[in-house]
């Protein structure tokens, strides 16, 4: 009998970075010679949004999410010791993405590879980002432009390299229903390609549509997660050949890798992390025509705090023991006749290509952004209202919430924390690096980026020598603001009057009680300090509060204290609440508190909303914050119900 031949495994990839170039290089080398066989590097906010470590906006915020590449020094020990030419790197990027592909080719070129055969990923994806990541920089159009530069040097220069990661992951996570992951993330990529189309001649085409990847979420509904990949595949099929002529089927082939989802992730009892993880995995393994082409895997913990390199050990062996334990590779598609699946991949496209045709009909997916945005804020509240109301049940959330104690939460607290002298140690190796430079050459490196940005060519060229020149991440974004301006995102909350008021009678009836004593209606100024784009938190918060009758200020993502400040004098508000889950919050509450103090607002109480540990929520209390909120906070009735009590000039009184 012959033995089946066995398919290749997936690559096996963790998504890491923290602190310093040179702890995540050492991270990087552990987890290969664990057994990892790609790269996904993770980013800190000030390089995902273009500032360097020193700049205002990104005090608190450096290494706290990923790791601070201020320029090529920072990006050559990122990857000293390992090979470009060998690796396949994914890097999670996205409005920085011309730089840091730039950056990653220069260290590669010093390292003496053939450029042409490297091979990653960069995400380049900024229409998730104006929908649900929120590290945009530029506005809509210029970005989509910066996106088929980047397009178009790949396929002349890097044609094993995917440009662009069309990225429906943040979609979910900002509570997108499966039909609309499926046809926000096709329109993306329609919007792309229809911007790259007349960059290369027609012939070249079909071969520039097989380089477009996909980055999705798999979440807890299995079959659901299963038949929506299913329906992925079939319908970039369909899209590839009918849209766009796309003859070859190999370059209609629906290339995707995938990080499971983050959102159900619990901080209550976190060790059933563990079993939600791999039940999310099987559903992109499973089946072989949904099967993702490389797979990142959070940890039990990412609901608490930073994982320890532990933590991702263990994700990853959750990988290796699927593949190569298992008899999975040696099988065909196991799915394939199965009518419930049949129907239901038939569903889910039903439903996308209406969602899609609307977009169409609104001029793509481009002019559609804010339509997009409030259909997934809208989403998101729909869902959160299924488990306040036990329609859906969350084991250790909203039922089942007793248990013993993890014992996986050692005295670290279970995860691992960035020592704040990070921060002021990488703004001197930055120092040091703009003191060794040669000024002359970034003078004319920098001169040569702003004309092509402003001309309108691809600048992908020059900024490969302004990365060889010594030009810095922040120093690089600016010529691009002040080549396409700046752009402010929609928040999705309306501030108009709700009609959602059922299940809600007792609180706007508390609301009303109490703005009668105010003398005016009870506003509540919610912010985002820093440089934290996770809105999901905020948005619902704000829209709850409006629902309750609350009359609300929510200004978006990226303000920095002293504006939440200005906002809360300008607004009169009466409660203000602060949301941040990057872990930066204990700088920036505290520069909000003594910024108020100053202003002679002490007296307006102020809560927190992130993933705070509770050794940092007591020192928060010590600074006077009245409340703090963590993902276990899940009932947003019992918060408003705070707010109000706070608002309430008898019990400030008293």
């Amino acid at each position: 009998m012959t033995q089946p031949q066995k398919d290749r495994p997936w690559l096996i990839r963790t998504y890491a970075g923290h602190s310093t170039a040179k702890a995540s290089n050492a991270l990087y080398r552990s987890n290969l010679s664990k057994g990892q066989t790609g790269l996904s590097v993770a980013f800190d906010l000030p390089t995902q949004t273009g500032y360097d470590s020193d700049h205002v906006l990104a005090r608190g915020e450096v290494g706290k999410v990923g790791v601070p590449v201020c320029h090529l020094g920072d990006m050559r020990t990122l990857f000293d010791q390992i090979p470009l030419e060998q690796m396949n790197t994914s890097m999670t990027i996205n409005a920085t993405a011309p730089w840091l592909l730039a950056l990653y080719v220069a260290v590669a070129e010093e390292q003496g590879a053939d450029v042409s055969k490297l091979q990653g990923t960069v995400q380049n994806d900024l229409i998730k980002e104006y929908l649900s990541r929120g590290t945009y920089i530029c506005p809509p159009k210029p970005s989509l432009k910066m996106i088929a530069d980047v397009a178009e040097y790949c396929y002349e220069n890097v044609p094993k390299w995917n440009p662009m990661n069309v990225c429906s992951y943040h979609l979910q996570e900002a509570g997108a229903t499966p039909e609309q992951e499926l046809a926000f993330a096709l329109a993306t990529a329609q919007a792309v390609l229809d911007e790259l189309k007349p960059r290369v001649p027609a012939e070249d085409f079909p071969a520039m549509v097989g380089r477009i990847s996909f980055f999705v979420n798999a979440g807890i509904r299995f079959v659901t997660e299963m038949c929506k990949m299913r329906a992925f595949v079939e319908l970039w099929d369909e899209i590839c050949e009918t849209r766009y002529g796309v003859a070859d089927p190999k370059f209609r082939r629906f290339r995707y890798g995938v990080q499971v989802n983050s959102l159900g992730l619990t901080e209550q009892q976190p060790e059933n992390n563990v079993y939600r993880i791999l039940i999310e995995m099987l559903a992109v393994t499973l089946s072989k025509k949904a099967r993702a082409r490389a797979v990142q895997l959070p940890a039990w913990n990412e609901a608490l705090g930073l994982p320890r390199p532990w933590d991702q050990q263990w994700s990853m062996r959750m990988q290796q023991i699927l593949a190569y334990e298992t008899d999975l590779l040696e099988y065909g598609d196991l799915f394939d006749g199965n009518p419930a699946v049949d129907a239901k991949v038939a569903a889910l496209k039903d439903g996308a290509r209406a969602e899609l045709d609307n977009l169409d009909g609104m001029g793509g997916a481009v002019a559609s952004i804010e339509y997009m945005k409030s259909r997934l804020v809208d989403a998101n509240a729909e869902r959160l209202n299924r488990i306040e109301r036990y329609e859906t049940i969350v084991v250790g959330v909203n039922k089942w919430t007793e248990g013993e104690p993890s014992p996986l939460e050692t005295e670290d607290g279970g995860i691992m924390t960035v020592d704040p002298a990070v921060e002021q140690e990488q703004i001197a190796r930055l120092d040091e690096w703009r003191g060794g430079r040669d000024s002359n050459a970034v003078k004319e490196a920098l001169a040569a980026l702003r004309e092509t940005a402003r001309s309108g060519g691809n600048i992908m060229g020059p900024s490969i020598r302004a990365a060889k020149a010594g030009v810095t991440t922040g120093e690089w974004a600016e010529e691009m603001r002040q080549a396409f301006g700046t752009y402010r995102g929609p928040t999705g909350v309306s501030r108009s009057v709700s009609n959602k008021t059922e299940g809600l009678e007792d609180l706007r009836s508390q609301v009303d009680a109490v703005s009668d004593k105010l003398g005016r209606r009870l506003k509540f100024l919610v912010g985002k300090p820093g440089l934290d784009g996770h809105s999901n938190g905020a948005e619902q918060i704000a829209f709850r509060a409006r629902d309750c009758g609350m009359d609300i200020s929510y200004d978006g993502i990226r303000m920095t204290p002293e504006e939440i400040v200005a906002a809360a004098i300008e607004d009169d508000a009466h409660v203000v609440g602060l949301s941040i889950l990057s872990g930066s919050h204990l700088p920036l509450v505290e520069e909000v508190m003594q910024r108020m103090r100053d202003e002679g607002l002490g007296h307006i109480p102020v809560v927190v909303g992130g993933i705070i540990p509770d050794e940092d929520a007591e020192k928060l209390k010590a600074v006077g914050v009245a409340k703090i909120y963590t993902p276990k906070d899940f009932e947003l009735n019992s918060i408003m119900a705070d707010i109000v009590s706070l608002a309430d000039p008898n019990q400030i009184a008293a």
